[in-house]
């Protein structure tokens, strides 16, 4: 059985009416995205370990304070390179913002050395209702961040993040098929990313 687990949000950072949901467990088919990416797998040995999000910390690409909003994080460490206005690691709201950071930066010569993405398999989240979305929870916390290599994500389900349709990533594989089952999208990988998948989002 899939491990779902359900917690209060941080009042701060979430609205505040919620209504709480279970999700399906039940197998279903999927319809997995096959198409391959360019990108680097944040694998390197001395690789370092994710951080909690500071405090007023902003996204990358649209300036917005992180922990104010609910949704996916991503935290991509450079090697030789960093972030303007702060060191490593480069912080965003939301994942697909990531990705679209991350083709940039590889099309300008930058290499990643860690690529974390919050993992919806070890974290209490919720979905809750907002201006006729349904949203889901962020988590900032360092403990709630796994390599992207190592989840598979969701891709253009219904439940929306702080930027729109995002990529939600799990873990447990069977994680990602049970939410799939209850929410839509579409099954992909970290490898499996590509700018036009990203295009497709945030809406």
């Amino acid at each position: 059985m899939s491990r779902v687990r359900i917690r209060q949000p941080d009042r701060a950072a979430q609205p505040a009416s919620l209504s709480r949901r279970r999700f399906l467990l039940a197998s279903a088919g999927v319809a997995s995205v096959s198409t391959a990416g360019c990108l680097g797998g944040g694998d390197d040995a001395d690789a370092p370990e994710p951080i909690t999000v500071p405090e007023g910390a902003t996204c990358e690409v649209c300036g917005m304070v992180i922990r104010q909003h609910p949704g996916p994080t991503t935290e991509i460490f450079y090697r030789d390179q960093q972030p303007s206005g702060h060191e490593n690691p480069a912080r965003f709201d939301s994942v697909w913002e990531a990705y679209q950071y991350e083709f940039e930066k590889d099309d300008a010569g930058w290499a990643d050395v860690a690529f974390y993405v919050t993992d919806y398999s070890t974290v209490d989240y919720e979905t809750f209702e907002d201006g006729g979305d349904t949203l889901i929870t962020r988590h900032y916390e360092a403990s709630s961040f796994a390599p992207a290599s190592e989840v598979t994500y969701v891709v253009n389900s219904e439940v929306k993040g702080t930027m729109g349709r995002d990529l939600l990533g799990f873990t447990e594989r069977s994680d990602a098929e049970a939410f799939q089952s209850e929410w839509g999208g579409s099954l992909t990988t970290h490898d499996g990313v590509t700018p036009e998948i990203v295009a497709g989002l945030g809406t």
